[in-house]
């Protein structure tokens, strides 16, 4: 069983269900998928005013959930599954506490979805696709009384790790078409400024992905899933198409 956690936020609910349909219909492993919401996260108040999303400081808590036992999954909702994530899953290192892409980059936009601050810093989006080996004992200082307690430096860029505990992943499995650009052998997209959901975000790079995974979300046999998409010429025809078949 593959624990994942993923991150949701109810101003774009639908992220989430995109995110979690494509982990399903790619994987090879049975999955344990967890919404992390807010609401439900007793002994655990958000006391953080920053961050653009809601599970901006509570991916922190995964040792936590898993009663410090085991491996876990986080990513983000604002993501989409290219390849099986018993891929990913199969890349865990016993000797790592955690384990992510290192990104090293330079945002394009200092202003990111909902009118949110898209400020650089050191290890940026890390903590956005992580593997967490809960059971490690470099991890169990990670309480929600530490988190709720943290900084967002201190959070986001693991200081309560020693640099040889973070393991590294291949960076197909946290690729950021809106910041780098399409990647045919991505296996895992991350919009980051913003999911295509969000109308201004609705053509950035690769963003056809979602939309098509959106459609097979909310999929019958009588539904159009290759396009076009809303928004794109012909869209309206296909519309009508498609309700005069049913």
């Amino acid at each position: 069983m593959i624990n994942v956690f993923i991150g949701y936020d109810p101003r774009e609910a639908v992220a989430y269900h995109v995110c979690a349909n494509s982990l399903i219909r790619h994987a090879s492993q049975p999955l344990a998928l967890t919404p992390l919401a807010l609401k439900g996260l007793k002994g655990y108040a958000e006391t953080h005013d920053d961050g653009s999303n809601q599970f901006i400081y509570s991916r922190f808590l995964l040792p936590h959930l898993m009663d410090y036992k085991g491996w876990a999954l986080f990513v983000d909702g604002d993501m989409l599954l290219r390849d099986d994530v018993a891929k990913l899953w199969a890349l865990r290192d016993e000797s790592k506490a955690v384990m992510c892409v290192h990104h090293d980059y330079k945002t394009k936009m200092e202003t990111k979805y909902l009118g949110a601050k898209n400020q650089n810093y050191p290890r940026k989006n890390w903590s956005s696709v992580v593997l967490w080996n809960c059971g490690h004992p470099a991890n169990a200082v990670v309480t929600p009384d530490f988190v709720m307690n943290a900084t967002g430096a201190q959070l986001h860029r693991f200081t309560w790790l020693d640099d040889d505990l973070i393991g590294e992943i291949p960076k197909v499995w946290n690729w950021l078409p809106d910041e780098f650009g399409e990647n045919p052998e991505a296996k895992l997209l991350h919009w980051t400024l913003g999911t295509p959901c969000f109308h201004e975000f609705a053509h950035v790079p690769m963003a056809s992905e979602w939309h098509r995974e959106k459609l097979l979300t909310d999929y019958s046999l009588q539904r159009v899933i290759d396009g076009p998409f809303e928004g794109e010429e012909g869209y309206e025809a296909a519309q009508d198409a498609a309700v005069a078949a049913e």
